[in-house]
């Protein structure tokens, strides 16, 4: 595994050619851009998503060029604050092009899953998310390694396909699955 810099990893969503794999599988995290905006929300304030923007655009454009962006969210139920707080905008994230889907912990016992979150480029490169437990990143990890690859890969297919899409996904208030 290679460490890589944000400004490469940032690179990659522009880079790549097929398709971008995203594989969620933490309740909360604490980026330094969300946190004010999460803060607004827990305090019931008003907020904007033009935070958003640059994503979207950057999606929207790839999905021009033929582009996948896919993302799986393994989440807790009763899902966390910070899940309630995504989901109230993830339909946008839909609307500019990525597919979304969330599955509840519950259905994926028997996936075997990699330690880390992770995004797959072209089924080519991984890299992986290491996050404090404040769930800021402290390092992305990238390799080429075909068996990383490969368990990467399975993991996301076996998760897309218990998965509920984004438009269907309602948390359980009880931590039951369901749509």
């Amino acid at each position: 595994m290679e460490t890589i810099s944000y400004e490469a990893f940032d690179a990659l969503f522009t880079s790549f050619r097929r398709d971008a794999l995203h594989l969620e599988m933490r309740d909360a995290y604490g980026t330094a851009v969300e946190m004010p905006h999460l803060r607004k929300w827990e305090a019931g304030e008003p907020d904007d998503t033009r935070w958003l923007q640059p994503w979207f655009d950057l999606v929207r454009v790839g999905r021009q060029d033929g582009k996948v962006f896919q993302r799986a969210r393994i989440v807790s139920e009763p899902v966390s604050d910070y899940q309630q707080w995504v989901l109230k905008d993830s339909h946008l994230y839909v609307e500019a092009g990525e597919d979304i889907r969330w599955i509840p912990r519950s259905r994926v016992s028997a996936v075997a899953l990699p330690g880390n979150d992770f995004w797959l480029f072209d089924d080519e490169l991984v890299v992986f998310l290491i996050f404090a437990a404040s769930g800021h990143v402290v390092e992305r990890q990238s390799t080429t390694d075909p068996r990383t690859i490969a368990l990467c890969r399975s993991a996301f297919e076996a998760v897309w396909e218990l998965s509920i899409p984004n438009s269907e996904y309602r948390p359980s208030r009880r931590g039951q699955a369901g749509p």
